[in-house]
């Protein structure tokens, strides 16, 4: 029996490759000025978050639903020597817009740094190959760059990822480089210069523990963008609508097993859970734990279109949903327990058309 041929393909392509047929069409219908090093003027990375027709009619889909004003604000500060802070509550697309930019900007997003309790200094500047460092001492041969390094020698966009996850002592090696805009490299008594084009865009989320406060130093040199949840329910739907459509096809899931009816019960309880109050106000509610958030949404509705396809009848419904939900919504089996079973038993079951989703919710 033939083998069936099998084609590398990454899980999740950096945000340049997926859309590199949009950014290359951008580029080439761009008539506005570029400030140096940029792929893209500001109005045409403001079209390729946000989405449109070209004025030659090409399509570019949307990155973000939200408002105008805000993405401007955050382009707009990349072009200044101020860096990019964007804050937010879990899954508000702060990861996801920050990749996006500097794909756009530098047509690179991988200058990444992930930020956590136990990174060194070396990850924000540099640090040594101790192989050649013992064998040749100090040299150019033995340094090994940072994302910050090589985007500051290349004019680029470097990115941190949950900067309020690194200690602060070793935040404050962003200072130098933020605000003079060089890399001090004494053992080599030599310093990088950043290039123009170079910028930092972080991250950074306002619940999560282990948070440590960012000096006034540091947080003078970033310009603060909040990101908000989606204000209505249409928005919202709109949101894991698009991005359930894209990794349907990355999962091989077909994009037709998400009824919409199944998706605005998700987003309707998620909402009502996290705000702590019904869609029409009649009702408070206890809020569990978990942000329920717009990316975990996207999660529980790919969960869900797995079961469905494989083990269940092809489309999404109420007992794919509810397995798939219980899971996003309790994440502490103490407290949130009894406030999924107490919201089951005042909202759901009040709704005649959520019947079905009650009765699943009582056998799990």
């Amino acid at each position: 029996m033939a083998k069936k041929k099998t084609t590398n393909q990454a899980l999740r392509p950096a945000a340049e490759v997926q859309y590199q047929k949009e950014l290359a069409q951008l580029a080439k219908e761009d008539k506005g000025q570029r400030p140096p090093n940029w792929k893209l003027s500001p109005p045409a990375v403001v079209q390729y978050i946000l989405g449109g027709k070209t004025a030659s009619g090409f399509t570019i889909r949307p990155k973000y639903f939200g408002n105008q004003q805000l993405i401007e604000i955050a382009v707009a500060t990349l072009v200044t020597d101020r860096a990019l802070l964007l804050t937010g509550i879990p899954g508000t697309g702060k990861t996801w817009l920050a990749e996006h930019l500097a794909a756009a900007i530098s047509g690179n997003s991988q200058l990444l740094i992930q930020g956590t309790s136990g990174i060194s200094e070396e990850a924000l500047r540099y640090g040594w190959n101790y192989a050649q460092l013992i064998a040749k001492g100090p040299s150019p041969e033995a340094l090994v760059p940072s994302p910050v390094f090589v985007a500051m020698q290349q004019g680029a966009i470097a990115r941190v990822e949950e900067l309020t996850r690194i200690p602060a002592d070793i935040q404050d090696a962003l200072i130098t480089i933020l605000s003079e805009k060089i890399l001090p490299i004494p053992e080599l008594n030599t310093k990088i210069e950043a290039q123009h084009g170079f910028n930092v865009i972080a991250t950074a989320n306002n619940r999560d523990r282990g948070i440590n406060e960012m000096s006034s130093a540091l947080r003078r040199r970033f310009n603060t963008v909040v990101m908000p949840l989606p204000t209505s329910i249409k928005e919202e739907v709109k949101i894991v609508q698009t991005r359930v459509a894209e990794l349907s096809q990355t999962y091989g899931l077909p994009a037709k097993s998400v009824p919409l009816k199944e998706l605005e019960r998700l987003i309707t309880i998620f909402r009502e859970l996290r705000s702590g109050v019904t869609a029409d106000g009649s009702h408070k509610i206890k809020s569990p734990s978990s942000t329920l958030s717009t990316a975990e949404a996207i999660s529980v509705i790919s969960n869900s279109q797995a079961l469905a396809v494989h083990f269940g009848n092809g489309k999404v419904d109420a007992k794919s949903l509810v397995l798939s939900m219980q899971g996003a919504i309790i994440k502490d089996p103490k407290l949130d327990t009894p406030i999924w079973k107490e919201y089951v038993e005042t909202v759901v079951k009040s709704r005649k058309d959520w019947k079905d989703i009650y009765d699943f919710a009582q056998q799990n």
